[in-house]
């Protein structure tokens, strides 16, 4: 396993991180029962991965306790991301309610200091940081309960204006081969020593290679329409030059995100121990250039003026 700098923090963090959305959440992960999800989370730091990413609405709050319980006696070893504005019991941006959310993983965390906390795709409106949002993640920070604050948000407009009204020190952004917008603010956020945690690297599974054309899908993947499900199988044909007898989509996938320097970690979901291999396979080799030229143009000719959704 490599490891990049986090940010301003001082720590180092696994390159491929661990994205706990699927702890706990039964309706789009169905099988993964408690014992699983916390020896995924043992095998993972046995595997140097050291990168969780978390949010209080996961599985209704189970992931961060699934979380909590994994990490109880290890708390030293890993790098617990988690977020604000989505809850078990709703959705509420207001920047009165971050310190009752931070409290709450907190407590379902089990610890007493986060490493980073996110305002988890807030409205356009919150970024400029008029409503106080980021004083209060100030002070957290200054009472040691997060070392760093950010955002996580889709598009390069939303990093930029973040990038331009805080001191944040943290951004979780929507990124991979298919959805390459975002790039175009890597090296602002660079330039700022934001760290780049990125997030959908695999497209919700279109990029591990397993979907095509007839693929039916349920829970939060029933979003795309046929002519969608459509594009994006012709999509992943034009990529399987990108396999090989050592070389899955996935790691191909992973690799093509942290071909970019300015990334810090990819959080790729996990749901069993062969998927977690996989994903930390990728950080054994970097992707070839030519690939990475050949996946940029592909997304310059094909895709960026087309309305693929997420």
């Amino acid at each position: 396993m490599k490891y990049r700098r986090y940010g301003t923090t001082g720590k180092q963090v696994s390159e491929i991180g661990f994205g706990a959305w699927q702890l706990g959440n039964k309706q789009d992960w169905a099988g993964m029962e408690d014992d699983e999800a916390i020896r995924l989370v043992h095998e993972a730091l046995d595997l140097g991965v050291n990168f969780f990413d978390t949010a209080p609405n996961y599985g209704q709050g189970k992931s961060e306790v699934l979380l909590g319980k994994a990490l109880e006696r290890k708390r030293d070893k890993a790098v617990i991301n988690t977020k604000f504005g989505h809850s078990p019991e709703g959705t509420d941006y207001s920047a009165s309610q971050i310190r009752n959310s931070v409290e709450r993983s907190l407590m379902r965390l089990q610890t007493d200091y986060l490493d980073s906390v996110l305002i988890h795709n807030p409205p356009f409106d919150v970024l400029d940081g008029k409503y106080g949002h980021y004083q209060v993640l100030e002070d957290l920070k200054a009472e040691g309960k997060i070392l760093a604050y950010g955002v996580s948000v889709d598009s390069s407009r939303e990093m930029l204006e973040a990038l331009e009204h805080s001191q944040l020190g943290v951004m979780e952004v929507m990124f991979n081969i298919f959805y390459q917008e975002t790039a175009q603010a890597f090296q602002a956020a660079q330039e700022k020593d934001v760290a780049l945690i990125i997030k959908v690297p695999l497209d919700s599974g279109w990029l591990s290679g397993k979907y095509d054309e007839n693929s039916s899908f349920s829970g939060v993947r029933s979003r795309w329409s046929p002519e969608v499900i459509q594009t994006r199988a012709k999509l992943v044909e034009q990529i399987r030059f990108l396999e090989d007898e050592h070389t899955t989509m996935t790691m191909a996938a992973l690799r093509f995100v942290l071909a970019y320097p300015e990334v810090t970690t990819v959080i790729p979901g996990v749901r069993n121990s062969a998927q977690l291999r996989e994903n930390v396979a990728a950080s054994s080799a970097p992707l070839p250039e030519e690939s990475l030229r050949k996946l940029q143009e592909l997304w310059e000719r094909d895709i960026r003026f087309k309305s693929l959704g997420w």
